[in-house]
């Protein structure tokens, strides 16, 4: 059965698939950590009551472009001093 607030035949379905996914997997909690996860998307989606006037929590993304130079050459030279590993000394079969 899937917690009290989940009316969309959407999210019914989810419970049912994760239950079964970890009842498979031979957890005794698979009803519990269908209807935790259910909730936390729905809460996440701004489905519950809680969550209608919140926002997201927004993760920091990077712009997606390349680097900057500089921070191009700050990598570059925290590697200069590193060896390579090499597969010298193993002996292939």
């Amino acid at each position: 059965m899937p917690p009290r607030g989940v009316k969309s035949a959407k999210r019914k379905r989810q419970y049912e698939h994760i239950k079964e996914s970890a009842k498979k997997r031979g957890n005794p909690r698979a009803e519990e950590i269908a209807a935790r996860t259910v909730n936390k998307q729905r809460s996440e989606a701004g489905q519950t009551r809680k969550s209608r006037g919140r926002k997201r929590k927004s993760t920091k993304k990077s712009s997606g472009g390349r680097k900057s130079s500089s921070s191009r050459r700050s990598s570059a030279s925290s590697r200069k001093g590193r060896k390579r590993s090499t597969k010298r000394g193993r002996k292939s079969r």
